[in-house]
């Protein structure tokens, strides 16, 4: 990511912290709409609850941004944690592609094309890590190759 993609990613995101309970209900609604096979992952969970962590946790990450040596860490771990609730490595482009179609929504036409840009590179980037994290035994090649088939922001489209 480069300086100007962070600050649109940042700046954007202070839009969102003001809606942020009805931002991760929009997100949720989107996913469980979009991709009802992660619907049982969130079985015994109460869902206001894990928006408000979800918000959260993309706070962090957007505020660290600039010093990713920080947060990959916590996001690596946060990904292997992830694989006990049955979260498969193609879950997260499903999820990309809720975060976008929830952004566009939540920030209407500050959605612009170079903010839904910087967040698809965002999330692409974060998203690799974990994938790498949670399934080391996927080659690096083949999800390469899986998201140059479709990029989890073409399932936005």
């Amino acid at each position: 990511m480069n300086d100007a993609q962070i600050q649109l990613v940042q700046d954007s995101f202070a839009k969102v912290v003001p809606i942020k309970d009805a931002a991760a209900e929009i997100f949720y609604t989107d996913l469980f709409e979009t991709a009802p096979m992660v619907k049982p992952y969130f079985a015994n969970t109460d869902i206001k609850d894990q928006g408000a962590k979800l918000m959260a946790t993309l706070g962090v990450v957007v505020n660290g941004l600039r010093d990713l040596d920080k947060i990959v860490p916590v996001a690596q771990q946060l990904a292997i944690r992830h694989v006990d609730y049955g979260v498969k490595a193609e879950d997260y482009d499903s999820v990309g592609a809720s975060l976008l179609r929830t952004l566009e929504k939540g920030l209407g036409d500050g959605f612009t094309d170079e903010v839904k840009e910087a967040w698809a590179v965002a999330y692409t980037t974060l998203a690799g890590v974990m994938k790498d994290a949670a399934y080391p035994e996927i080659p690096a090649a083949e999800v390469i190759e899986a998201s140059a088939k479709k990029p989890f922001w073409k399932f936005w489209a």
